[in-house]
């Protein structure tokens, strides 16, 4: 019975093995699928690319009949000339270096407490509420510029970087994603053991839901960061010469009568040298973030 007994356990043993592997090889990429992301990749990053050699080449090339897609010698050049140009630049970068970290600092705290009374906390009016701040998001900030004008000027705050941050204290999107991510990523068991263990609901919310809400929350940051770094409109409105932010400080590369290209894209391309250093430090955290709300949302 013995010898009868070991083809089938082979049998047995060996098939499920063979239909992990069947499994696994279908699911891996193939050619195709690589080919595809090199080709989205490289049409990602063709922008960036045409930035570098418009800036570094003259106005003659960039307008000629027959326009080059080879990098020129003018670039460091052009460089030269954007941090000698009468912008003030670093105290422009500071500007928006300060508003942006402060700004994304403020949205992913404000959110994840927003988010944390939306998913975990049962109070009258929660849903209604959280479509109310939802909806808020397909109305257009064109709109509320008028009068948000209006009180920044009335609080003697025009041309403070103030005016610039108070408006971006928390937002639409950033309440829903943390709100969607502590549904799934945080038990009410564990807030539930935090209370019967006597934990105030501030010490529940810092010591157990903002560690849980850590990888939605490094993408919010990132994101809000980013956003705050390259906006132009309300800053443009609000602020003077002396406290602009960085996109209003390039504004000014332009002269009235005569666009310098290369100048104005090479200003554009050192701006987000800053973004760039951020995404290749916290590029794993932004991933993880997603990947989290993709799984948890």
């Amino acid at each position: 019975m013995t010898t009868t007994l070991q083809p089938g356990a082979r049998r047995a043993t060996s098939r499920p093995g063979k239909r992990r592997e069947t499994f696994g090889e279908a699911r891996r990429p193939g050619w195709a699928t690589y080919a595809t992301l090199m080709i989205v990749a490289a049409i990602g990053a063709f922008p960036f690319y045409w930035t570098i050699v418009v800036g570094s080449w003259t106005n003659d090339v960039i307008y000629s009949d027959e326009p080059t897609l080879t990098v020129g010698p003018n670039l460091i050049n052009s460089i030269r000339r954007v941090l000698t140009a009468d912008i003030n630049l670093v105290a422009a970068a500071l500007n928006s270096l300060f508003v942006s970290a402060t700004t994304a600092l403020a949205v992913v705290l404000f959110s994840t407490l927003a988010g944390f009374s939306f998913a975990k906390l049962r109070f009258r009016g929660s849903n209604a509420l959280l479509v109310a701040v939802v909806a808020t998001m397909a109305v257009p900030a064109q709109i509320g510029v008028v009068p948000l004008f209006l009180l920044m000027n009335h609080l003697n705050l025009r041309g403070s970087l103030l005016a610039v941050i108070l408006p971006s204290l928390v937002t639409a999107f950033g309440v829903f994603w943390m709100t969607q991510f502590l549904r799934g990523a945080l038990p009410d068991e564990l807030i539930d053991a935090a209370r019967i263990d006597g934990a105030s609901l501030i010490k529940t919310f810092w010591h157990i839901a903002l560690p849980a809400a850590r990888p939605a929350a490094a993408m919010l940051f990132l994101f809000t960061f980013v956003g705050s770094w390259t906006n132009f409109f309300w800053p443009y409105i609000i602020l003077d010469s002396k406290s602009a932010t960085l996109p209003v400080a390039l504004q000014g590369l332009q002269s009235q009568y005569y666009t310098d290209y290369p100048l104005i894209l090479t200003g554009a391309l050192l701006s987000t040298i800053p973004l760039f250093i951020l995404f290749v430090f916290a590029g794993r955290q932004l991933v993880a973030g997603i990947m989290a709300g993709a799984i948890k949302g």
